[in-house]
């Protein structure tokens, strides 16, 4: 066997994963990623039709050409795959996985901001193909949703709680899904709704704080990636959980563990927890 049959051979073996959005910074994060693992393969990258990326190598951009090139024709491209990872817009990724059910394909979902009629479509194309949904891949930031689980539990008298996120000018949706979560959480160790709870506007006259409420507090500016502190304050003290995060890298990692996660599920709706066995 020579050296180009036995890397054909080598890549046969990979898992094939689709990246949308693959010209956006964590399309070309997660690309990377793919490109360092040994058990993945890049099948296809799709990205919108009107964008100028198309037709050139998703993997250009590391001095390692990958032999396919950007496409936005979603069927094609998901027809070579059996997983995509998506980190785009709500109303793409729910054209996407309409298109995965239809072919079998596995999606991991790392889009945030759906309505919750979307999130009702999500639970019912799971039934015909497996699909990870997490409002956050990384790995420590779903850790730290179990440490928060945690201290709700203990520190359900007496303490206020206030989320603080900050991420990137260009964010769209605030507060962060991650926050969101780490709301719901947090609530529900506490035998509580998040939505009985919480209070994301404060403005004016606002009188004092009202016992029971989850706060949340929203910063947009510079090219944050991503920084999460919950504050458990007491009298006489305060409690910190923070995660904060200096790349995508974390979130492509945690990402590729939920692809590799997924190649052994036929249909079903999962999360981060899941895929960790948290």
């Amino acid at each position: 066997m020579n050296a180009t049959t036995a890397t054909s051979s080598s890549n046969n073996q990979r898992l094939r994963v689709a990246v949308a959005g693959a010209s956006g910074r964590m399309g070309r994060m997660l690309i990377e990623a793919i490109a360092q693992s040994d058990d993945l393969a890049l099948a296809a990258a799709l990205d919108r039709a009107d964008s100028p990326s198309l037709g050139t190598d998703p993997s250009a951009f590391l001095g390692q050409p990958s032999g396919i090139a950007i496409e936005s024709d979603v069927r094609a491209a998901l027809s070579k795959a059996d997983c995509l990872i998506d980190f785009t817009r709500p109303e793409g990724t729910m054209d996407h996985l309409a298109i995965c059910a239809e072919l079998g394909v596995k999606l991991v979902i790392g889009t945030t901001g759906f309505s919750d009629e979307e999130k009702a479509r999500i639970a019912e194309y799971a039934q015909r193909t497996a699909v990870v949904l997490s409002p956050n891949m990384s790995v420590g930031v779903n850790v730290t949703f179990k440490l928060l689980e945690m201290a709700a539990k203990a520190l359900s008298s007496g303490y206020d709680i206030e989320i603080v996120e900050a991420h990137h000018r260009h964010k769209v949706d605030a507060p962060s899904g991650t926050a969101l979560k780490m709301g719901e959480v947090i609530a529900e160790a506490q035998g509580t709704k998040l939505a009985d709870r919480a209070v994301y506007e404060r403005f004016g006259h606002t009188g004092a704080r009202e016992d029971n409420t989850i706060g949340f507090a929203t910063v947009r500016g510079g090219d944050i990636i991503g920084d999460h502190t919950v504050l458990f304050a007491g009298t006489g003290e305060r409690i910190e959980i923070s995660h904060k995060s200096s790349s995508r890298a974390g979130y492509a990692q945690g990402s590729l563990r939920a692809a590799r996660f997924l190649a052994g599920k036929a249909t079903g709706q999962y999360d981060m927890n899941d895929v960790l066995g948290l």
